[in-house]
């Protein structure tokens, strides 16, 4: 792919760092990358790898975001901003990117809205057109307007096929910060935080405290501060960075009375210093928060508040929430206050393991290569309605007020050989973090299939029966292991089904679980299956079988029996909903068949995982867990209800 990113810093350079590292991950990848920047140029972002294109930059003075200025302080005229506009679309149409991403806007940079949009509407008037895609961090600033944040939503639904969110959900979903109408759900893909995977050896022994106060002018409360805080306790042992954005004539003001050697610049090795640091002293910027994760210093964090700004407020009372820090108000801060939040935070417990997703430079190329590879299915109006998505919402929006929360795991069928259709399939599980349970046709496995699932992550393997061979009598449904033949005979190829699968796929990838093809399995074979070594079966939903653990599918999008296409999905979804309420406890079982696939079905499970991962009230079952356990769980898995649904499918 070509993937054009736009983006304009006015403040700090964290946009700016955040969308060089996407693009170098792209180009990692193996795609071509161009990286458009409206900002001043800063220093520390690097775009080597990249095509790279500066626009004439522009500024603000303090949060006054309406007001654009150039990197004199004049006023940016309106011959300026023409011209920026010109320059990007030259560079749109001299690249002809397969995907454009505009960082922030259209949720922010309403400022700069004539020239993002002259870009997309470009995209749009392109044939064939390119993705149109959206690029925010995990945290808004919503505007007090509800106007502006319909407008916003309105260009979403209209001009845009995704908002990829750089955040991990479990720490601050968007809705968090912005009010997200269910349009724009159905088009939210979180990528996990954008952090490059620069390790920085842990130090023997960490020593003195660390400040970084971001990369402009919005730090100098915190700098001076921690200057004072230095020179009244400098047995501490202080290092202050400044950004490259704080004038000359500001920082050395700061510095006045300090020893040489501990004021100094921001620098390229900071997340090295942090890790050797005994405390962290920052604000709670995007960049910042991730490296504080990335190293687990224990932390002090003022969050820059000025000019109503809320997003590092927030970020930082939910990194404090969780152990990770402890939150100095900025409207507090003095030299005397920041010495005890050192004071308190040093006797504190170091923080441990904090599970938050930092992929998201690798997740969002993943997010973007699945949806280019949608192609025309992509624009193609699939026949489902909000109203019907809507009846989904409403139940599990029912089940979220109950206090509840429903599991959901997704089955993949027939799966013998690496292929294009797989390696999509593993795209889309893997942008949504999502773990798959895979039943692969022992018999039929291809050396392909071993290659694909050592790179693979989030993905294990049921056994799927021995050949996918059918020995049911002429007039009578399909099946492997029905009553057709003996007993004996079937215990061989079932035994023989899970030896086939280790030997020939990765060991830590193959979980003793069996998966009847046709979702059909007699109850003599069923109560066999223990000796032989299984722990869990997945079918359709069923009776418990003592020894064994169930998990099974209840939502097949496959009209097997009619056009092999998809089925009525305004069905499938009301089927859903009034599955959800009746009993929510109860896993939802997403089936899927990735090798008969066509444009129709990819977008169906596109979308749906996407609005069913969006709600609060959904919880991912991870395969490996449920059945990774001794403990065994007796119960059914599904309503009389859904095994009917099922059963009508191939």
């Amino acid at each position: 792919m070509r993937v054009l990113i736009a983006v304009t810093h006015l403040l700090g350079a964290g946009h700016l760092t955040r969308a060089a590292a996407l693009a170098r991950a792209f180009a990692a990848a193996g795609h071509e990358a161009m990286l458009i920047s409206g900002g001043v140029p800063a220093p520390m972002v690097r775009h080597d790898g990249l095509r790279f294109v500066q626009l004439p930059p522009l500024r603000i003075v303090g949060t006054d975001f309406s007001t654009l200025l150039e990197p004199d302080g004049r006023p940016a005229e309106a011959a300026l901003l023409a011209r920026r506009r010109a320059l990007l679309i030259e560079a749109f149409r001299a690249f002809a990117p397969d995907a454009i991403i505009t960082e922030l806007f259209p949720f922010g940079r309403r400022a700069l809205a004539p020239e993002f949009l002259a870009l997309v509407e470009a995209a749009h008037e392109r044939g064939p057109r390119p993705l149109v895609l959206a690029s925010v961090r995990d945290i808004l600033v919503a505007s007090t307007k509800p106007a502006r944040i319909a407008e916003a939503h309105a260009r979403v639904a209209k001009l845009y096929d995704a908002v990829l969110v750089h955040g991990d959900p479990a720490l601050a979903p968007l809705d968090a910060s912005w009010p997200v109408d269910a349009g724009t759900v159905a088009k939210i893909r979180y990528t996990g935080y954008v952090d490059e995977g620069i390790e920085a050896a842990p130090a023997s022994r960490r020593a003195g405290i660390l400040v970084a106060a971001g990369s402009g002018p919005a730090g100098l409360l915190l700098l001076r501060a921690a200057a004072e805080a230095a020179r009244q306790r400098p047995v501490l042992g202080w290092r202050i960075l400044a950004g490259h954005g704080v004038p000359e004539a500001a920082l050395s003001g700061i510095g006045q009375g300090l020893a040489p050697g501990i004021l100094g610049r921001a620098r390229p090795d900071y997340r090295a210093l942090l890790a050797g640091a005994a405390l962290s002293v920052s604000q709670c910027g995007y960049n910042t928060a991730i490296d504080l994760l990335a190293t687990g210093t224990p932390a002090v964090l003022v969050p820059f508040e000025a000019g109503g700004e809320t997003e590092q407020r927030l970020r930082a009372e939910r990194l404090a929430a969780r152990g990770l820090g402890r939150v100095l108000p900025e409207a507090a801060l003095t030299a005397e206050t920041l010495l005890a939040a050192i004071e308190a935070q040093s006797a504190a417990p170091a923080p441990g393991p904090h599970g938050i997703d930092l992929d998201g430079a690798r997740r969002t190329v993943v997010s973007v290569e699945t949806l280019h590879e949608d192609g025309p299915a992509r624009r193609a109006r699939i026949p489902f309605s909000d109203s019907a998505f809507e009846a989904v919402r409403g139940a599990l929006d029912a089940v979220a007020a109950r206090g509840l929360r429903v599991p959901l795991f997704w089955r993949d069928d027939d799966a013998v050989a690496g292929s294009p259709a797989l390696d999509r399939l593993i795209r889309l599980s893997e942008s949504h973090g999502m773990s798959l349970l895979l039943a692969a046709i022992p018999d039929g496995i291809e050396r392909s299939l071993q290659r694909r699932l050592e790179t693979a992550s989030g993905l294990c393997v049921a056994v799927h029966g021995l050949a996918h061979r059918n020995h049911a009598p002429p007039g009578e449904r399909q099946a492997e292991f029905g009553v057709h033949r003996s007993l004996e005979t079937r215990i061989a190829e079932a035994a023989a089904g899970l030896r086939i699968a280790r030997e020939r796929l990765p060991e830590a990838n193959v979980l003793p679980v069996f998966v009847p093809p046709w979702n059909r399995l007699a109850p003599d074979l069923a109560a066999a299956l223990p000796d032989l070594g299984y722990r869990g079966l997945s079918a359709v939903p069923g009776p418990p079988v003592p020894g064994l653990r169930r998990l099974d599918a209840t939502l097949d999008p496959i009209d097997w029996r009619g056009s092999r296409s998809l089925r009525a999905p305004e069905a499938l979804l009301c089927g859903l909903a009034a599955e959800i309420i009746r009993a929510p406890e109860q896993p939802i079982g997403l089936l899927t068949h990735h090798r008969v696939h066509d444009a129709a079905i990819w977008t169906f499970v596109t979308t749906l995982l996407a609005y069913l991962l969006r709600h609060p009230a959904i919880q991912i079952l991870d395969p490996r867990e449920h059945f990774g356990t001794a403990a065994m769980d007796m119960r059914p898995t599904a309503s009389k209800s859904q095994a009917s649904q099922i059963a009508r499918t191939g």
